[in-house]
Formats: structure tokens, sequence, C-alpha cells
């Protein structure tokens, strides 16, 4: 309570309103365990979460009537206001607070590898580093503002929080090649804004389509555009905007292909809740027996499965590794006798995890026999291709690694895909990664293959793991008890610290020779502020070497070269051919001028203007503007 002096009543009251009452403390009682949206049990043990406000807490002892007039602010508007040359009073006080609020909150987001994109998290960022770039624009801001804040904030926190000083460079960058991006559309955007509110007085109501079109096309976030609304006096059919996404939503389902997955989360887990957590043993083994707990076809569960039907089916134990981490499942054989002593023979197509990990889904097609529960089954998963897929995933790990240590440690995973064929890594960088980068990296993963040295794995919490240097993905959820893979030895210092930590539940290799080579075949950008590396291993490595070489042995015999003067050799036949067009070029702008038996070209006066006029074959766009600059 700020006392009578400030306007406003207690919560509830018809003056709640108003600044005199402000919440430092709220409590949260949590009941349930929600699953995509739904409800599906109550929880073992009820709690309630105790919330204090320390922001607001610091104006209370700061005697503060607003966060915003603490020290933890008020260095950030200051620089705000140097950066615009304005003062945060009146109107444009909100605009600096804004600045301010949400420079700090992108920059945490950013250095917890979070980039600015459409969806999930991504969107969060977006939205909020674009609502602050507009209240920078209104403040009369012509260029990117938003980046040269940063180094006040890392003043300001970077000793508290040492991962925002590791990540200025990259922030600094994101905020700058976000701020450009939505520059290039914000002026049409406002464009659009302004013809769609010129009719409309105050009180008027912007249509959910404008809404939608400013977000689709033009990258204004919703509550963007309500922030304009109300500053115009008007408000946003928001029923109409979220009627517009969810049709667009719905397209995007229609041209989706899914996995053909049917039964809903729920049921998925009261089938663990009934039958327990499936337990893994393909870290120590590709084969191994289990027993069918349970068969699920489309949303139903079925107590058989005959010859030519395929379902998902649940072991109480499985050496197939479940899809999970961007690591794919595996694929193998099952063999049982039935009950009528029949061999039962059946192909794993797939393994899948439900229930947040705790179940692996068999995919199942059977060729042979009767499969049903409580049968007790042989299961092998194929060696080649699990051989293959763990080497990619070791190989993935030292990319990472690889890529802090060349790009910087602002690089953050955003996705990977490692099956037996390839390995693909998609990771936060501003820029395309140079051929010479690329060669370092490549040079880095080798030198660590080459160590041999063992591949080991620990079991331990989540925070003892990053406490000792773990990378762990941000918005992952990870267990009470995490498994950590160390690989290599760092090849910088003395080499006694490991090269590559990660928390991770795949497949790896036992010694990082195992991985035989490591060649990257691909680097490419997906999204604005993420790029793309791919490659491959062992034989497949060698393989795509011997193609490489292959085509250079034959643009060698063509040039009647060696193998590596085959670039030299292209460069000067690349500069001949320009010298010779540029040769044609003249010649047809010769025969164009009168050089050749047409005469040259005379003038005659037509109406007082004189007109030049003369039939040209196979001269192009370019040499057509010579020949008319040379008849001036």
């Amino acid at each position: 309570d700020y006392g009578d002096h400030v306007p406003g009543g207690p919560p509830g009251s018809p003056d709640e309103d108003g600044d005199r009452y402000v919440e430092i403390w709220n409590n949260v009682f949590m009941q349930f365990e929600k699953e995509n949206d739904e409800i599906v049990r109550k929880l073992p043990k009820p709690s309630v979460d105790t919330g204090m406000g320390l922001e607001r807490m610091t104006s209370v002892l700061q005697g503060k009537n607003s966060v915003f007039d603490t020290d933890l602010f008020q260095t950030l508007i200051a620089a705000s206001e140097d950066a615009t040359s304005t003062k945060a009073e009146g109107d444009r006080a909100a605009s600096h607070r804004v600045i301010a609020d949400h420079l700090r909150s992108s920059s945490f987001l950013i250095a917890d590898g979070v980039t600015p994109s459409n969806e999930g998290r991504g969107y969060v960022l977006r939205r909020i580093m674009r609502r602050a770039m507009r209240h920078a624009h209104l403040l009369g801001a012509a260029d990117p503002l938003m980046h040269r804040l940063v180094p006040t904030l890392v003043d300001q926190m970077g000793e508290a929080f040492p991962e925002l000083a590791r990540a200025q460079a990259s922030i600094e960058d994101t905020m700058k090649q976000e701020e450009l991006r939505f520059r290039t559309t914000l002026g049409r955007g406002m464009g659009l804004l302004d013809e769609a509110t010129s009719d409309l007085s105050e009180g008027g109501v912007i249509s959910g389509q404008t809404a939608f079109t400013l977000y689709d096309t033009y990258g204004f976030p919703l509550d963007l555009t309500q922030d304009e609304a109300r500053r115009r006096g008007l408000s946003v059919d928001n029923d109409a905007f979220e009627a517009a996404m969810a049709q667009q939503r719905e397209r995007g389902k229609a041209n989706w292909k899914g996995s053909g997955q049917t039964a809903s989360a729920g049921e998925w887990l009261s089938l663990r809740d009934r039958l327990g957590q499936t337990v893994f043993t393909g870290y120590d083994s590709i084969e191994g027996s289990g027993e069918v707990l349970a068969i699920v076809r489309g949303d139903a569960s079925i107590d058989a499965l005959e010859p030519g039907q395929t379902a998902e089916v649940l072991f109480d134990q499985t050496p197939f590794y479940g899809e999970g981490g961007g690591q794919t499942g595996d694929r193998g054989e099952v063999e049982w006798t039935d009950a009528s002593g029949q061999q039962g023979f059946g192909v794993v197509l797939d393994v899948q995890k439900h229930a947040g990990g705790d179940l692996y889904a068999h995919k199942i097609e059977i060729e042979s026999g009767t499969l049903t529960i409580g049968a007790r089954a042989q299961l092998r998963a194929h060696a080649e291709q699990r051989l293959t897929t763990r080497a990619n995933h070791s190989a993935a790990h030292l990319v990472h690694a690889a890529l802090k240590n060349v790009l910087g440690p602002h690089v953050a995973q955003k996705g990977q895909l490692v099956d037996a064929e390839r390995m693909r890594f998609d990771f936060s960088h501003n820029a395309p990664v140079t051929e010479e980068q690329l060669a370092a990296i490549e040079t880095e993963v080798n030198a660590i293959i080459r160590q041999n040295v063992p591949v080991t794995t620990q079991l331990m919490t989540p925070q003892d793991a990053i406490e000792a240097g773990a990378v762990a993905l941000f918005g992952e959820k990870y267990g009470d008890e995490v498994r950590v893979v160390t690989l290599g030895r760092a090849l910088t210092g003395d080499n006694n610290g490991p090269y590559s930590v990660e928390l991770c539940g795949g497949t790896h290799v036992a010694r990082t020779g195992d991985i035989a080579l490591f060649k990257i075949t691909g680097e490419t950008g997906i999204a604005a502020g993420i790029r793309r590396v791919e490659g491959v291993t062992g034989e497949a490595a060698r393989q795509y070497l011997l193609a490489q070489a292959g085509v250079a042995k034959t643009l060698a015999q063509s040039f009647k070269v060696q193998p590596l003067d085959v670039p030299a050799r292209v460069e000067a036949l690349s500069a001949e051919r320009k010298a010779l067009e540029k040769q044609v070029a003249d010649l047809k702008k010769q025969l164009a001028l009168g050089g050749g038996s047409g005469g040259a070209a005379a003038p005659e006066e037509i109406g007082g203007v004189k007109l030049i006029a003369r039939v040209l074959d196979g001269v192009d766009g370019k040499g057509l503007r010579g020949v008319a600059e040379d008849f001036r």
C-alpha cells in the first residue's frame, strides 16, 4: 500500500485500477498434470508455489512507486535517453521503459540460445524485440538502436550473470540483424495500418483480417498492433484475428503428413501408469528378450496381431532405441513362439517414445505367426544401422563443440537429425560459415577421432552435470537423473580437460576412433539466425571423398592437367571466355554502328526530331544500350 496519496483502491474494488496497491507476492496452487493442453491426472503430491516479486520488493525497499524507478532500470533508461536524445518524460516515458525491460529480457533469451523465429520460444523473443524496436522508432531512432544498449546491460549485470558477457557479441549481432529485418517491413506495415484506420474514428475497431495481414506479411505481432491501436484510440478485433490464425493452422495441418499416430497422449500415459516404464537395455546390447505388455492399433488396444497387420507393441524391456534427441529409432526383427507352437516373425519398422519418453512403442509388421499379449519375444536391432547411427551421433557432439570453438560460445543447438546415413546439426549463428571455418571445424573433429580415446558416460543430477560443464539444451525437460556423455580430450592447454561434454540419452561409440572419419557435406541457412551443417562418417565419408576424387580426376583428364591444377585451369578458361565474349560484343556493336556492309547509320529529321532507325540482329539489351549511347 503506497498510501492514500496515490490513486486506487484495494484489489476487487471499483477503484482497483489505480497504483496505490501493488502485488509483491502470490501463491500458485498446483494440483493437475497437463500434456498437450489436456489434463491427464491429479498430481500425486499437490503443492503450493510461493513466488515473491524480487523487483517489486526492491521498489518497496528503495521507496519507489515503480520498479522502473529503481536502480535496476534507471541505468538502462538513461542509456536509452542518450541513444535517442529524448527524455523519459510524458508520453515518452513508457517507450523508454519498454525498451529497457525488453532489452533485458531479449538479451537473456539470446544468451540462453533462443533466436527470433515465428514459432515457440523464438516467437516470444521476436514479439518482445519488435515491440521494443517499434518504441525506438516512435522515439525517432532512424537506425538500429537495441544492440547499442547491450554494453550498458552487460556492464550492469555481466558480473552476476557471466553468460551475458560471454554471449555479448552474439546478442548485439542478433538484435541488429532482427531490427534491420523488421525495419524493411515496418514502413510498409505502418502504411497498411494507416490506410486501414483512415476512416475510423476514436473507439473504432481494426479488423481481424488487417491484424492478421500485418502479422503474416509484415511481421507485426498482435500485441504490437494492439499497442498502435491503443495509441490511436482504437481496438483490434481479436476474435477475428484468432479465427484467421486458426484457419492458417488448419491449412498447415492439411499440408503436413504426420507419423500416423492416433492414440492420444492421455492414452499413452494411462498405459504407462498401468504397465510401468519400458526398460531400455540397448546401451549394452542390440539383442534381448521382452514380454509383450500391450498392442496398440490405431486408437485401440488389441490382444493379438495377425500376419499382414501392423501395430505398435510395448515390451517390458527392449534393446531398440526409440527416436529421441534427434536420433532416429532402431529397426530390426522380432521372433517368438506363439500359443500353437508356431514360430512367429515380425519386422520392426520404427520405434517411437511416448508418455514423456517412458514407453517405447515398436511399430511391427507381422510376417508369420500370431503375436499376443504375454508372449515372450526375442528382439534384435540391426547391427549396421546402430553402428553407423551412433557414429553419426557422436560426430554431431564433436561438431557442436567445434562450432563453439571456431565460431564462438554463442553457438547453441537448434535441432539435429542423426540416422544411419548422415548427421545434420542446426545451430544459432547470424552469418554463413566460411570455407575456412568449415575446414577448421572438420579438422578439429577429425583430430578428436584420431585421439581414439574412450567415450565415457555418467549418471548424475542435471544440476551437477551443468555445474561440471555439460551442455544442456535450453527448454529441454530433464528428469532427476541424466546421462552425461564425454568425448575426447581438449585440443588446447594441457589436453587434460574434456573436448565435449553433453547431456544425452542417445547411443554413442565406445571410442572416438570408432567414428573413423568425418566429412562435412554441406552448410546452409534454414531460417533467420539459424544455420545447418551436414556431414557423414566412416565408410560413407570415404565414399564421399572417393566420389569427389573421381570428379576431380575426370576434370583433370578433360583439361589435360593434374587434379590439383584443375581450379587454376578453370579460372583461366573462365577469364578467356569473358575476354572472348567482350570481343564478340564489340564486333556486334561495330556492325550495328555501320561497320558492316550496311554502311553508317544516317539520321533523318521527322517533324523536327532526328531519328536513326536500324534493324539489329543478335544484339542483347546491354548491347543495344551501348549502341544508343554511341548514336548520340
